[in-house]
C-alpha cells in the first residue's frame, strides 16, 4: 500500500456559530493538510482547493486520520455530492471508540502514546483564520497531521496505542490498522 495519505483539516467557523454539530458542512474548509509517508511530503489545501483535495483522497490507497468519518469528510461534503464514505479509510477515533465504547481526544492519545501532544486546538485555529493568520493555521494543521501519522504508525508497528484512564493510569488499546 504505497499511496497512504494522512489527513486533517481546520474550519472557518466553530460548531456553535453554524447551529451546532448537526451543521458540520456549514463550518467550511479553512485549511486541509495531507502527508504522504511514501514521499515524506506534506501538501496544503485552502478552500479553493477543496476539489483537488477530494481528488487526492480519491486517488489514495488508504486515508488515515482522526475523526474523519464524523467530521473531516462531513466538512468536505460541502464541496461535493459524494458522501466520501467509500474511501478506504482508517479513522483511528472510530477504531478506538468501537474498542473502548467511548471517545478519546487525539491530544490525549498522543500524550499517552508518544509523550507529546498537539500544539493548540481547533477553536484557536478558527481565531487565527479570522485574524488572517493562515500560516499559523497551516502550521497547526500540519502538526496535527504529523501527530496523527506518528500515533497511527506506532499502532501499526506495535498493535496497540496508549491512553490514560480516569485514574491517570496508562492503558493500552489494541488496534489493527
Amino acid at each position: 500500500m504505497s499511496n497512504v495519505l494522512v489527513l486533517d483539516l481546520e474550519t472557518q467557523f466553530a460548531a456553535n456559530e453554524v447551529g451546532g454539530w448537526g451543521h458540520i458542512r456549514d463550518m467550511q474548509l479553512a485549511v486541509g493538510v495531507t502527508y504522504s509517508p511514501a514521499e515524506d511530503a506534506y501538501r496544503t489545501y485552502l478552500e479553493e482547493d477543496a476539489e483537488l483535495l477530494i481528488g487526492d483522497l480519491r486517488a489514495a490507497d488508504r486515508v488515515v486520520g482522526y475523526n474523519l468519518l464524523r467530521f473531516d469528510y462531513e466538512v468536505l461534503r460541502r464541496y461535493t455530492a459524494d458522501a466520501l464514505k467509500d474511501l478506504p479509510t482508517v479513522d483511528m477515533l472510530d477504531v478506538i471508540h468501537r474498542s473502548l465504547g467511548f471517545r478519546l481526544k487525539l491530544d490525549d492519545v498522543a500524550a499517552a502514546t508518544l509523550g507529546e501532544g498537539k500544539s493548540a486546538d481547533g477553536l484557536q485555529a478558527v481565531r487565527w483564520f479570522r485574524q488572517g493568520q493562515i500560516d499559523r493555521v497551516i502550521d497547526y494543521c500540519r502538526r496535527d497531521v504529523e501527530v496523527t501519522w506518528r500515533v497511527y504508525d506506532f499502532g501499526r508497528q506495535n498493535g496497540y496505542i496508549h491512553y490514560r484512564d480516569r485514574s491517570w493510569r496508562v492503558r493500552q488499546v489494541p488496534v489493527r490498522w
